[in-house]
């Protein structure tokens, strides 16, 4: 089953009430697909000490949220030598993809050619 793998620019459109990003939610998961993403992205995204990201907080509820262990930065680190690229929290959004899932990214360019390093096949699109 195919799954949506989110950065941390899909999670901010999600907070931020983007409707197609909720749109892209609701789909995946009325037909029981996985979402998932990983704690540094969720770093990127989250700013809240008071209450304010209701939604951004209601969807990480049912989300898949890894994380990143010592293995999977140097997996990073290798698909961002592959790549000739630098952001490492990128390069941890790619890892989890896999053939036939959709990558939500506010930054397509890097991550096409994260995945393309990975060999994953995913979809990559912006948002």
């Amino acid at each position: 089953m195919s799954a949506l793998v989110l950065d941390a620019g899909a999670l901010i459109a999600i907070d931020r009430g983007d409707t197609d990003m909720h749109s892209e939610l609701h789909v995946a998961r009325r037909a029981g697909m996985p979402v998932r993403t990983n704690a540094m992205a969720v770093a990127q995204a989250w700013r809240d000490s008071g209450g304010r990201q209701v939604r951004l907080a209601k969807a990480l509820r049912d989300m898949d949220v890894r994380s990143i262990h010592e293995v999977d930065g140097r997996k990073a680190g290798e698909l961002l030598a592959i790549a000739g690229l630098t952001d490492a929290i990128d390069a941890g959004v790619a890892l989890p993809a896999g053939p036939g899932d959709r990558v939500y990214t506010s930054d397509p360019d890097d991550l096409r050619k994260l995945c393309g390093a990975a060999g994953n096949n995913a979809a990559v699109i912006g948002c």
